[in-house]
């Protein structure tokens, strides 16, 4: 049944497929811009993932200004506003991410200051506080998990007091998302698998929390198909172009239903446990997963178990009586997390992470209580709740 009330909004172009990158240039002066700056980090710089992007200009007129490659893996303000220098310095007129969340995350606010002027990010930090549209940007990404080439969210760390900060506008989305798989034919294993339970687990949130819809519903269930199908081609063969290209299409498709339908525990979880833990995202998402639905099963189990048909095929589907389909889609994930700690050694507990003691759980619930994405939870959720899943999870 469709919704009373919904909005969805994705203006971001997706240019897919091999040769993506070949067509930049093109893209970039139909926007009016000739001189990019390329936002990026050591590592892909390393892995001479640039090489084909560079080429991609050599045969135009427009040329790449400048390259800014210091990103950390958890960047900050002071990285923005030297990023933004760079650009201004040498009169750049739009922005390349090429990289990771963090990259993405630091490429949005970089574009903020180079738009708007000035060296004060925190003035548009929060939620609607950019008053007109940002210089062109275009995200290549290099893993397949985060979404970030699609959303209009982007966080940066202020290092010196200790916290992170949110913005939030349709103006930080992208004008393009690059998607061409050359560009994750170099992501280990672990990364692999964990990138691609990231997207696995914005998909499955974005279908079953409170504000899902059927738009969103119809790119949440297809990328959730497009991970169970091809995540274990390509840890069998990494040099799967076609299997690398699926899975970095179903994290922009886990990426525009996530932005559309919000996230919910598993997310709540994830943040708390990564702010006093300091683990990464992706390997928080495929911890909490199945334990949440677990939780929520009561309330929303009809749509977790509409969910095993991508999940696990026609077949399984067909086979499993509606009221075990929700069992059925927990039983599907526990046992891709097992075999993805066989294959890349992706925890799938807290303990086996060895990075946080049963004394630390509290905390995290704390955390979890106070986070946004709690909100949009099928199910209404305490503090003895989160400590129940912690302990579960554990």
């Amino acid at each position: 049944m469709a919704k009373p009330y919904y909005e969805f909004f994705c203006p971001v172009k997706v240019i897919a497929g091999n040769a993506a990158l070949e067509h930049i240039p093109f893209e970039l002066a139909t926007l009016g811009a000739k001189r990019p700056m390329i936002i990026t980090d050591k590592g892909v710089r390393a892995n001479g993932l640039l090489s084909p992007i560079e080429a991609a200009f050599s045969t135009t007129d427009a040329v790449i200004g400048a390259i800014f490659d210091d990103v950390p893996p958890d960047s900050s303000l002071e990285v923005v506003r030297l990023a933004a220098e760079l650009y201004r310095n040498q009169n750049c007129d739009a922005i390349i991410a090429i990289g990771g969340g963090s990259v993405i995350d630091t490429s949005k606010a970089t574009n903020i200051l180079v738009s708007e002027g000035g060296d004060d990010l925190l003035q548009y930090s929060g939620a609607h506080n950019l008053p007109k549209p940002l210089k062109p940007f275009f995200v290549i990404p290099t893993t397949s998990g985060t979404g970030s080439e699609v959303t209009m969210v982007a966080v940066v760390s202020d290092i010196e007091r200790n916290v992170k900060i949110p913005f939030t506008s349709y103006y930080l989305m992208p004008h393009a998302a690059i998607l061409d798989p050359r560009m994750t034919m170099t992501l280990p294993p672990h990364l692999t698998a964990m990138t691609a339970m990231d997207a696995m687990t914005h998909a499955v949130e974005a279908y079953t929390c409170l504000a899902a819809n059927p738009i969103s519903d119809a790119y949440a269930s297809a990328a959730v198909k497009k991970v169970s199908e091809n995540l274990f081609k390509v840890l069998d063969n990494p040099n799967d172009a076609q299997g690398r290209l699926e899975l970095a299409q179903a994290s922009t498709m886990a990426g525009i239903a996530f932005s559309n339908s919000m996230v919910g525990l598993v997310h709540s979880l994830g943040h708390a446990l990564g702010a006093v833990a300091h683990l990464p995202h992706g390997l928080c998402m495929n911890l909490f997963l199945p334990y949440v639905l677990e939780y929520n099963k009561e309330i929303n189990g009809h749509k977790i178990g509409e969910l095993l048909l991508p999940l696990a095929g026609a077949d399984i589907y067909a086979q499993t009586p509606a009221n075990l389909r929700a069992d059925k889609t927990i039983a599907t994930l526990l046992t891709m997390r097992d075999r993805l700690f066989s294959l890349t050694k992706l925890p799938r507990t807290l303990s086996e992470t060895a990075k946080i003691t049963e004394a630390q759980l509290d905390e995290v619930a704390e955390k979890a209580l106070n986070d946004g994405s709690i909100i949009f939870n099928p199910k209404e959720t305490s503090l003895k709740d989160l400590r129940s899943i912690l302990q579960k999870a554990w």
